[in-house]
Parts: C-alpha cells; sequence; structure tokens
C-alpha cells in the first residue's frame, strides 16, 4: 500500500522543515568569493546559464566559479552522496522525530519521510557551499500521484523558498502537479523529457520555469539499436525543443526556459551555446575547458539544426524516430486545442483521454505490469524492437518510453537510498 503523503501545512511538515534547517549548521558563503573564469563569462554572455549536473561537493568546488548559478541532484545523484554513508548518523535522529510528529506513521512512510529529509539536507548544504540555487527531485513513489507531488513540492519549497528549485517528472500526473505549484509561485525544473512536442504540451499545461531534453540518452537509444551513429540526434532534439519555447514565449503567460540536461561531452556544450541553460556533469565542464575555445568562437549556436544520419534500411518515418525534434501543425493544432479547456478540472486519466482523442495518446504509453517490468530490466535505454510494433501502432513513443526508462531507472536508485535508510532504522 502506498503511503500517504503528509500535507505541506501538517505538524509533521513542520518539524521536518525545523529539522533540516538545524542540521545544516555551515555559514552561506557568498559568491563573490569563487574565482572568475573568462571562458565561462563568454558562455554565459552567449546566452546560457551555468549549472553544474552532480551532487558531489568535493567535485563541484574543482569546478566552480561564479558564472556558475545552480547545481541540479536527482535520485541517482543522491543516493550517491548517501551511499557513502555522510548522513547515516542523521537517520536515527530524523525517524525519532518523525514518529513522535505523527504516532500513525507506517514503518515504509517513515523511509519515504527520511528520504525526502535527506534530500532537502544536502540540497542546503549545497545552496550554503555554493550560493547557488539547487534542483531537489520528488520521491520516484509519487511520480503518478498528483496530490502527494504537489504536497512534497510546496515541502521543498517551505525548506528554501529562495533557492530550492523543485524537479517534477513527466507523468499525467506530474503535469498537474507542477501546474498547481507554478500557480502557488514555485519554481519547477521539469524533468525526464525527451522531445520538442513533450515540452509543447508541459510549457502549455504546466507552465514550469524549466524544461529538459536528455540529449545523451537519445543519442545512445539511435546508436545502441543500431538505428544510426546516433551523432546529433540529441542535440536536433535540444535545438528543436528551444526553438518552440522561444516562440511560446512570444504569448502572455508562459516563460519556459530549455535545460540541456544528459550531456555527455565538452563538444556538446561548445555546440549549444546559446541554449538557455546547460547542467553539465562534471566531466563534460571538464572537456569543455580543456577544449579551450577562444572567446571569439564562443558565440550562440542556437539557431543551428544539426543533420541526423540513419542507418541504412531505417525507415525514420514509419519508426517515428524524427518525433524528437518534430512539431508537425497537426500537433500544435492539438496542444493549442487542450490548453484552451479548463485544465484544473483535469485528472490524469482525463488527461490521457483527452490526448488520445486528439490524436497524441503515444506521448504516455500506457504499460502493463509486464512492460514496466521489462522496460526497468532493459535500463536506461530502451530495446527498439521491444517497442517498435507499439509506436508503430501509435500506442506508445520513443520519447514516451525513454521518459518511463528513465524514471524507472530513477526508481531504482531511489530504492537503493531507501533500503539503506532502512538497514539504519
Amino acid at each position: 500500500m502506498k503511503p500517504t503523503a503528509p500535507r505541506h501545512d501538517s505538524h509533521l511538515a513542520k518539524e521536518v522543515l525545523a529539522f533540516c534547517t538545524k542540521a545544516v549548521a555551515q555559514p552561506q558563503q557568498h559568491r563573490s568569493q569563487f574565482p572568475s573564469s573568462a571562458l565561462w563569462t563568454a558562455v554565459a554572455k552567449a546566452g546560457t546559464t551555468l549549472w553544474l549536473d552532480t551532487g558531489d561537493i568535493d567535485a563541484a568546488k574543482a569546478l566552480w566559479t561564479r558564472e556558475f548559478l545552480a547545481l541540479t541532484t536527482n535520485n541517482t545523484l543522491l543516493n550517491k552522496e548517501v551511499q557513502k554513508g555522510i548522513y547515516d548518523e542523521l537517520v536515527p535522529d530524523a525517524a525519532a522525530l518523525l514518529r513522535g510528529a505523527d504516532h500513525n506513521l507506517t514503518d515504509e512512510s517513515v523511509v519515504m519521510e527520511v528520504a525526502f529529509l535527506l534530500n532537502a539536507v544536502h540540497g542546503l548544504k549545497l545552496v550554503r557551499t555554493f550560493d547557488a540555487d539547487v534542483s531537489v527531485e520528488l520521491h520516484t513513489a509519487v511520480a503518478n500521484d498528483a496530490e502527494a507531488s504537489y504536497h512534497y513540492g510546496k515541502r521543498f519549497h517551505a525548506i528554501c523558498p529562495d533557492r530550492f528549485i523543485v524537479k517534477v517528472p513527466l507523468t499525467p500526473s506530474g503535469v498537474l502537479a507542477a501546474r498547481r505549484l507554478h500557480k502557488d509561485g514555485i519554481r519547477l525544473n521539469f524533468t525526464l523529457g525527451f522531445s520538442a512536442r513533450q515540452n509543447y504540451l508541459v510549457a502549455l499545461l504546466a507552465r514550469p520555469t524549466w524544461v529538459n531534453v536528455f540529449m545523451g540518452r537519445i543519442n545512445a537509444f539511435i546508436a545502441d539499436n543500431k538505428l544510426g551513429d546516433g551523432v546529433n540526434a540529441g542535440e536536433k532534439a535540444t535545438l528543436s525543443s528551444q526553438r518552440v519555447l522561444r516562440r511560446l514565449r512570444q504569448s502572455p503567460g508562459i516563460d519556459v526556459k530549455q535545460i540541456g540536461a544528459s550531456m555527455r561531452s565538452g563538444q556538446q556544450c561548445f555546440d549549444l551555446l546559446g541554449l538557455d541553460v546547460f547542467t553539465m556533469p562534471i566531466a563534460a565542464a571538464k572537456e569543455f575547458l580543456q577544449k579551450n575555445p577562444t572567446l571569439d568562437q564562443v558565440t550562440d549556436r542556437s539557431k543551428n539544426d544539426p543533420k541526423v544520419t540513419f542507418a541504412p534500411g531505417v525507415d525514420a518515418a514509419a519508426d517515428h524516430l524524427e518525433n524528437f525534434w518534430a512539431v508537425d501543425a497537426t500537433f500544435e493544432k492539438a496542444m493549442c486545442k487542450l490548453a484552451a479547456m479548463d485544465a484544473d478540472k483535469l485528472t490524469p486519466d482525463s488527461l490521457l483521454a483527452l490526448l488520445a482523442e486528439h490524436g497524441c495518446g503515444d506521448l504516455f504509453p500506457r504499460l502493463d505490469a509486464g512492460e514496466q517490468s521489462k522496460v526497468a530490466k532493459e535500463g536506461k535505454i530502451p530495446v527498439f524492437a521491444s517497442w517498435k510494433d507499439r509506436v508503430r501502432a501509435g500506442t506508445a513513443s520513443w520519447d514516451g518510453m525513454l521518459t518511463a526508462a528513465a524514471l524507472a531507472s530513477f526508481t531504482m536508485d531511489q530504492q537503493a537510498l531507501d533500503e539503506r535508510i532502512t538497514r539504519l532504522l
């Protein structure tokens, strides 16, 4: 049975907020204390905001300059830090606090609450160490629970309202929770996106602050399945999404920015200069610095549309491989119809039904238990042969399947984190 999420204004939520604030006693650093970089300054002047994609404080310190504004964490990155044992002593005290605040909490609920608390504490450490905004991600157990996602999002915001950015995953429930959180003035990093069309839907309905394209995984999907060399596919999808968002930003009430995520190399950083945001893993940032382009080479390339080459015999149109970057007039018309409806009355099921009615039902593939197990077993990169018939039939899509695979991967890392907590209780 799924644990009940405490309301954001509950006694337990207030006790957890106080515990997190007290647990991070280190002083706040200030941006002026960090060195400056002429190269990163040039990247920022080209139009790109700089974030690091890591929860590793020591690794980030080696690269951090005052041009960086934020760090992103996720279930995988947080698990890596927790598995180091750095918060083991905090777990029993946190559990005692939780059980004292709510005597009806189940063991499962305690574990989930401790995981939330550790996420918040680590986020606060990053804020104070780097004078940075920090993206903190919802527990995967609430990915398909709009109400729980809303309350946990509110709770993250309350812990550090000026610096926390709440990460919400791309599910029907996530779309609706993000819409409510946005209306409450909470900054959102809408994660696990893989296409321009996914981000078109999210921008219209949820209106978060940022959306993502996980470009490296798109390239890996093409290459690993021998559909092509994988070069430029993720970059093409990211730049297409950037163009879509720039058009949408001309509409009142929409100010959604594009994050380039799952960056794998310094060359990608160079090729995507001018994108709204880079969230760079340590290795990609180091590689860009090693490339050391001259400052006159650091110019806006976000209007580029790179070529993608598929392998001989691959029918990209029939297999809908172009859905990563294609946003045609029919799709836009369908999205505008959805946006004109009273989205505040939607439920996850009614949203799915409306998408199907407008010919976009493949955005969120419906997967039974056996298919969900197969997704998890295949890992981050779906096997083309497993899903090609469903994609051709229009009941699934490659961007949707990559999102499902990413969520399954995060779920496994979240479970590993939860298991460590359980052993310490």
